[in-house]
């Protein structure tokens, strides 16, 4: 898909996910950067609104500042992948 398709696919989906000061910080850095770079931001802020509109984000966030999120290493996760028949490049 090229990159002003993606744009436009993408990036309103995104911003109606976010709250007002957190779109415009969206949008500021989606035009900061030249269209090659827009991808990367795309994908942070994707996480960015998945996370804003998960009614347990609130609950993931403290932990993670807590340090008590459950995590695994990544032999796990690889060993995991290999098992469903999943790529690990």
């Amino acid at each position: 898909m090229a990159v002003s398709a993606k744009l436009n696919e993408v990036a309103p989906g995104i911003a109606a996910a976010l709250d007002g000061e957190r779109r415009m910080e969206f949008y500021r850095e989606l035009l900061a950067v030249a269209p090659e770079d827009a991808e990367g931001v795309l994908r942070r802020w994707w996480c960015e609104a998945l996370l804003d509109t998960d009614p347990s984000g609130g609950r993931f966030t403290e932990a993670v500042l807590n340090g008590t999120l459950p995590t695994k290493s990544v032999a796990a996760a690889i060993t995991r992948r290999q098992a469903a028949g999943l790529p690990v490049e």
